[in-house]
């Protein structure tokens, strides 16, 4: 009897398997049990996730949903960032997004086809911010720093990240890093969110720490922002990660 495409894949995970690697990442992704974690290394995955693209029945594979283990969940990502049918891609990719389980799985997942297809994907990028899991929304910001950061920005994108309402900690944090890297990009465009304090406190400070942690924010524009952070009512419920 064939064995199946899931225990093959499975098989070879465990085959790869690094325990100090698997520690290493647990510590890393508090949302995942170190239980669920193998702890084969990003390189050995993608390399597993490129070969097991062409296998026949790797639609099997795709189709079993949830996975168990963190590291299957990070083939499925790489093997949906190779589907080159934008609509194929995308009906994948919103099948994946509500199984996703932690910020590095999330930000792993760049399907390549997307970037030439920037004007159809702004309709999934607005469905998923405006979704109630934390990761799908991490998604579509991820989106819209990816691939609508340099000639397809748009002064509508950003309004959008600041629009987002969120207690998440995984989702503020990308909404933070979605404006530290428009300081580094599109700074005219932007940085009125944080003159006119647009966004909460955590985002608006931690947005300015990080931009003034990037090399491609002049000394000039990162001595004008430490001036916008807000050093009062800075209480807020996302001063831990659960």
């Amino acid at each position: 009897m064939k064995e199946c495409i899931i225990d093959r894949i499975r098989s070879e995970l465990w085959a790869l398997r690094d325990v100090e690697y698997k520690n290493f990442q647990a510590k890393l992704i508090p949302t995942v049990s170190p239980e669920n974690i193998i702890g084969v290394r990003t390189p050995q995955l993608r390399s597993l996730a490129k070969r097991w693209a062409k296998d026949p029945q790797i639609g099997e594979f795709l189709a079993q949903l949830p996975h168990k283990y963190y590291d299957e969940n990070n083939v499925h990502a790489f093997i949906v960032e190779q589907i080159r049918d934008y609509e194929g891609c995308l009906e994948q990719t919103e099948r994946f997004l509500p199984y996703i389980d932690n910020w590095a799985t999330c930000d792993m997942m760049a399907p390549k086809v997307f970037a030439r297809h920037t004007e159809e994907l702004l309709e999934p990028v607005r469905r998923w911010i405006a979704s109630e899991e934390t990761y799908t929304i991490r998604f579509g910001v991820g989106m819209l720093m990816r691939y609508y950061m340099d000639k397809a920005f748009g002064p509508e994108y950003p309004e959008w990240v600041a629009g987002i309402r969120s207690e998440e900690y995984y989702v503020n944090m990308m909404r933070a890093w979605y404006f530290a890297t428009a300081l580094a990009k599109q700074y005219d465009g932007v940085v009125s969110f944080l003159e006119e304090k647009r966004l909460d406190v955590w985002t608006h400070n931690k947005a300015i720490q990080k931009a003034c942690e990037s090399r491609r924010v002049t000394v000039e524009q990162k001595r004008y922002l430490r001036g916008l952070k807000c050093v009062k009512n800075c209480q807020t419920v996302l001063w831990h990660i659960k």
